[in-house]
């Protein structure tokens, strides 16, 4: 029994250790991939997704999924004021906006202090939850047809 235990132990471990270093190396060959030509510039940046891209839209809605407390932003150098990010820090969104040259920050769609100047760089229209149902599809078809 204690050597089957041990085995499935080990078997995690090593489980555990191949996939930290498969996505390790995916990591190390793909860290340049949204490098641009030096030509080329983005003008805009709108980004629709879930939790991962969220930069804050889900503090301005009615729902019980936010980040507006700590742990959230603590390494965000907001002093450690929640951003509404589902990270300590930078979202996907953001690294993506600032390696492109749009913005250093891609703020949020519903966020008070968003500026019409921020609607012509680009917005987050994210939202932490949002998800795919299939009735949605289903109901457009018959609707239209």
């Amino acid at each position: 029994m204690i050597k089957l235990l041990f085995q499935n132990l080990l078997f995690q471990s090593l489980f555990v250790n191949l996939f930290s270093l498969t996505i390790i190396l995916i990591y190390l060959h793909c860290g340049n991939a949204v490098n641009l030509p030096n030509n080329e510039t983005v003008p805009a940046l709108f980004v629709f997704g879930d939790s991962v891209v969220d930069s804050g839209n889900n503090n301005y809605i009615n729902t019980i999924i936010k980040c507006d407390f700590p742990p959230y932003g603590q390494d965000f150098g907001s002093g450690n004021q929640p951003t509404g990010r589902f990270s300590n820090g930078l979202v996907p969104s953001d690294i993506i906006a600032s390696k492109f040259g749009v913005k250093k920050l891609l703020p949020a769609y519903l966020d008070p202090k968003l500026q019409l100047e921020d609607l012509l760089t680009g917005v987050s229209f994210a939202s932490g939850g949002a998800g795919y149902d299939p009735l949605t599809s289903e109901l457009a078809v018959n609707n239209y047809v």
